[in-house]
């Protein structure tokens, strides 16, 4: 029995459904429809549901555009042996 590129998508749709079942299935399907019409047209079909995948789970990994996210903060520098906190200008 040959599996067709729409058995392997829906489990693709499983997969992601269930590793983040946090989201919404609705962003999920979105995700990935919007992932495998990137490949309409193509000729070649083979990997077209790995790179679905691929690229639904960016999507999904990715914050939505227009969120805000926490800037990153750099590391406190440590004091070096002998040097107290005065000087690196950390509080003490």
């Amino acid at each position: 029995m040959d599996v067709t590129e729409d058995q392997h998508i829906d489990a693709v749709r499983a997969h992601l459904i269930q590793r983040y079942q946090f989201l919404e299935t609705d962003r999920v399907d979105n995700s990935i429809g919007t992932a495998h019409h990137r490949f309409d047209g193509c000729q070649s079909r083979d990997f077209v549901p790995l790179l679905v995948k691929r690229a639904a789970t960016h999507a999904l990994d990715t914050p939505r555009s227009g969120g805000r996210r926490e800037p990153r903060r750099r590391p406190e520098p440590t004091p070096r042996m002998g040097q107290s906190n005065t000087e690196t200008g950390r509080p003490g």
